[in-house]
């Protein structure tokens, strides 16, 4: 069983998704998150890393292009950093719980 997140973002609320969701439900653990609170999911962290490491590159002129830079950039992250973005967990979650589930410095 695999596990799924999502931060209640309109895209992820609307009518399709929501239908996907329940339809599929029984496939993962659903975690629930506060509203709109993306502080909390590492992903932010990873694109944010991706944009820059393409950005230094020159600029994809085709989708195949983007693809194969992302795929390169991946490669280029420093050992071990995957691992610290989840080590971070605990710390986000302490961070949110402070502020009552608003936005947080993290």
């Amino acid at each position: 069983m695999g596990q799924f997140q999502h931060d209640n973002a309109t895209t992820h609320a609307s009518r399709v998704a929501t239908n996907w969701l329940q339809k599929h439900s029984s496939d993962f653990r659903h975690f629930h998150w506060p509203p709109k609170s993306p502080d909390m999911n590492i992903i932010e962290d990873i694109w944010d890393a991706l944009l820059h490491v393409v950005e230094k590159r020159s600029p994809p002129r085709t989708s195949m292009d983007l693809l194969t830079s992302l795929q390169d950039s991946w490669c280029e992250f420093p050992p071990g950093y995957l691992q610290t973005l989840d080590e971070s967990m605990p710390h986000r979650f302490a961070s949110l719980l402070r502020v009552h589930g608003g936005p947080t410095r993290y």
